[in-house]
């Protein structure tokens, strides 16, 4: 499986409202809700609150990759919001975030899949380019050709 085989324009928001961390994670997880990916969107929160505490998921140049595994998501996917000011998240180089992209990954998926999808993710936005179109981006379709160029 490709990302781009996972990320739908319907789960990509680039006019987010969200001006902390905890909006942002509630905003994408109502995309994901709405769009049939998850069973319970309160649940799954919790399940996505529990990993960040774990660590930090904010990777720099101004994105972040929050996860959760949990028996609510139906399908593995992925909802990505951009935050045109940046908000505070705990990230490697301590700069704001814009991107979120937010993995709701299946209980069942948790070992093989989910290890392989945050591979390719991260592999893709280590290339600082990669990111400024990113967050720069005005459309989903602009996102989805991102993330399925190589």
């Amino acid at each position: 499986m490709n990302l781009a085989e996972i990320i739908k324009s319907d789960r990509i928001k680039l006019n987010m409202t969200a001006t902390s961390k905890d909006e942002a994670l509630k905003e994408l997880t109502d995309l994901l809700y709405e769009s049939g990916a998850l069973s319970n969107k309160e649940s799954f929160l919790e399940d996505v609150d529990f990993r960040e505490k774990a660590g930090i998921t904010g990777i720099g140049n101004g994105i972040a990759i929050p996860h959760g595994k949990s028996k609510f998501v139906k399908d593995t996917s992925v909802a990505i919001g951009l935050v045109k000011k940046g908000i505070k998240w705990d990230t490697i180089d301590d700069l704001p975030v814009k991107l979120i992209v937010l993995f709701a990954v299946n209980e069942n998926d948790k070992t093989g899949m989910h290890v392989r999808l945050l591979s390719k993710m991260a592999r893709k936005m280590a290339n600082e380019e990669v990111c400024q179109r990113l967050v720069q981006a005005s459309s989903p379709d602009e996102i989805l050709q991102i993330f399925s160029g190589e």
